[in-house]
C-alpha cells in the first residue's frame, strides 16, 4: 500500500475559483468541496483514449485521494468555486465521500449495457437525475457537454453520439431547444 505524503497547502489556495476548461489542482492529502459549478473527473486508457469517470456538482467532494488512477484529472465544465478540505477534516465529510463512491458505482452500472444507444440514454437519465431541472416538457439538462465528452463516458465515438442524439430527438425521447441543452422527456 502506498504511503500518503502530506503536503502543506498555502492558505491562499483553500478557496478557489476556476473557469470552464481549467483543471482543479490535485494534492494527495486534500479534497475539494464544490460550492458552485460542475466538473468532470477523467483519466486515459492505455491507448491514450480519454475516459470520463463522472460528473460532480455543488455540495459534492472531489480530489486525488478518491482515486488510485494515474493519470487522474478534474476538469471544470462551468465556472467553479471549490473549498479545500484538509485530511484532518475528512471524518466530518464521510457522508459526502461515501456519496462520491455511490455515484461512481451507479454511473458504472448504468454504462454496462451492451447497446451504445442504451448507454447514452442511461447516461442522459443519470445526468437528468443529478443535474436536471423540471420543465413543462420533461427534465432540462443544462450542461454544456459536447458529443465528444459524452462519447468519452459511454465508450463510443463522437460521430455515434451525434447519430444517436439525432435519433433520440427524432423519436421524441429528447428535445434540444438550444445548443448544449437537452430536455429528457
Amino acid at each position: 500500500m502506498a504511503t500518503l505524503q502530506l503536503v502543506a497547502v498555502p492558505d491562499n489556495l483553500k478557496s478557489r475559483r476556476f473557469c470552464r476548461g481549467d483543471f482543479v489542482p490535485l494534492w494527495p492529502d486534500a479534497l475539494w468541496k464544490i460550492e458552485e459549478g460542475v466538473v468532470r473527473t477523467l483519466t486515459w486508457g492505455d491507448e491514450g483514449n480519454l475516459i470520463g469517470l463522472g460528473y460532480w456538482g455543488p455540495g459534492e467532494i472531489i480530489g486525488q485521494p478518491l482515486s488510485r488512477l494515474n493519470p487522474y484529472q478534474i476538469e471544470c465544465l462551468t465556472p467553479v468555486k471549490v473549498n479545500l478540505i484538509p485530511s484532518a477534516q475528512w471524518p466530518q465529510e464521510l457522508d459526502r465521500i461515501l456519496y462520491y463512491l455511490h455515484q461512481m458505482e451507479e454511473l458504472h452500472s448504468l454504462l454496462q449495457t451492451q447497446r451504445t444507444d442504451e448507454r447514452l440514454l442511461n447516461f442522459l437519465r443519470w445526468l437528468a437525475k443529478k443535474f436536471g431541472c423540471p420543465v413543462e416538457e420533461g427534465t432540462l439538462i443544462n450542461l454544456r457537454l459536447t458529443h465528444l465528452e459524452m462519447s468519452d463516458v459511454i465508450g463510443t465515438t463522437r460521430v455515434s453520439v451525434t447519430r444517436m442524439m439525432t435519433k433520440l430527438e427524432r423519436e421524441g425521447m429528447i428535445l434540444r431547444p438550444r445548443r448544449h441543452c437537452v430536455v429528457l422527456k
